[in-house]
């Protein structure tokens, strides 16, 4: 087994911890090529070969036995992804300071952080001048003992980013909203956007509406929270 971190924005924290996500989308790098005998393939550095995504990899299944989960860089079955997210700490009272200076890997837990995704204003800390200040740290400086989910893998494929359907759309956490068009029908003159909807409105949000019109090939991450692990 092994641990990987992974960047999750405040949307996305916040639907972990409601329970509501159980699957993260992230673009294959580089992309499957065009093949000779049909479909796709992916220059595997993992096994120093080119792997037919339609045969050998889609899905978890083929003719090699379902080499997507060794292929996948962010981890197989089994393997867990620890949660980086916008955070700040450790922080500590000033009662606490003395014992902070004499012991500070004590205070390196997710008991002494606060993350932004709670929704809390940006928190007050001093600098090593002394120095008051406020705000964050970004989630890609997140140390693991800051992190307060763990998660595990539990299934791993690879598909084109526009075939996600609705109920794998709600296992990344999106919901129904409001009235709209929508990208399933955008000239219905406004329907509830679905699921799947939102999902194409936060890919844009993140990677650019140009990304969600080429329609890349995808890891498709499945994963269980794991217990225990609390802030």
């Amino acid at each position: 087994m092994k641990e990987r971190g992974m960047i999750f924005n405040a949307e996305m924290v916040r639907a972990l911890l409601d329970g509501r996500k159980t699957q993260t989308r992230r673009i294959m790098k580089p992309q499957p090529e065009a093949c000779p005998r049909g479909g796709h393939w992916w220059p595997s550095n993992v096994f120093r070969t080119m792997l037919h995504v339609e045969e050998e990899m889609q899905n978890g299944k083929g003719g090699w036995g379902g080499l997507v989960g060794d292929a996948c860089p962010f981890g197989d079955v089994g393997d867990r992804i620890w949660v980086r997210e916008t955070f700040q700490g450790p922080l500590v009272s000033e009662e606490l300071f003395e014992e902070y200076l004499a012991n500070p890997e004590k205070f390196e837990t997710p008991q002494y952080c606060e993350y932004a995704a709670d929704g809390g204003p940006r928190p007050e800390y001093c600098d090593l001048d002394d120095n008051l200040r406020h705000g964050w740290r970004p989630s890609i400086h997140m140390p693991r003992c800051a992190s307060r989910i763990l998660l595990e893998i539990t299934g791993v494929r690879v598909e084109r980013l526009n075939s996600i359907s609705q109920e794998d759309a709600q296992a990344e956490g999106m919901e129904l909203t409001g009235w709209r068009p929508t990208y399933s029908d955008p000239d219905s003159g406004g329907e509830v956007w679905t699921p799947y909807d939102n999902f194409a409105q936060l890919w844009e949000s993140i990677y650019g509406e140009e990304s969600w019109k080429a329609n890349p090939w995808v890891w498709v991450i499945e994963f269980k929270r794991v217990e225990g692990v609390t802030a």
